[in-house]
């Protein structure tokens, strides 16, 4: 784990390069059916349940950016990027982009196939993290 999660306006910004080891997981040799099995994957979900969420958004970009247009592997990624975005923002007190960032995950997910696992998460198990996050929305007002 990074030695503090970056908060803008709150905590130091992470030293240029830190993330870059791990975002190199990522090459054009991965199938992207397999991308969840880099270690830049695994470092962004470790990120995402730790609380890390500007880390977690780091490193999945460089999943992102290797998926292909209208994927479900591209729609899985956006929407674990932006709900990290959502809960940071919930950390800077911007509620209501936190909301427009959940609204967003919500239409990525719903291009996904619910019955099947899009690189190793289910859609049923993302709505609920969703639900979580506008659950906190709530409870914050």
């Amino acid at each position: 784990m990074p030695p503090h999660a970056y908060i803008p306006g709150e905590t130091p910004r992470h030293p240029e390069g830190l993330f870059d080891p791990v975002k190199a997981s990522v090459t054009g040799t991965v199938p992207v059916a397999e991308l969840h099995r880099t270690a830049a994957w695994e470092a962004g979900r470790a990120y995402f349940d730790a609380g890390y969420y500007w880390e977690c958004h780091e490193v999945l970009e460089a999943i992102w950016m290797r998926t292909p247009e209208g994927s479900q592997e591209r729609d899985m990624t956006q929407a674990l990027i932006q709900l990290a975005n959502a809960r940071l923002k919930i950390m800077m007190q911007r509620p209501r982009a936190a909301w427009r960032l959940c609204n967003m995950v919500t239409s990525h997910l719903a291009r996904c196939d619910a019955h099947q696992r899009i690189l190793g998460l289910q859609v049923a198990e993302v709505e609920a993290w969703v639900a979580d996050t506008r659950n906190a929305l709530q409870t914050a007002k």
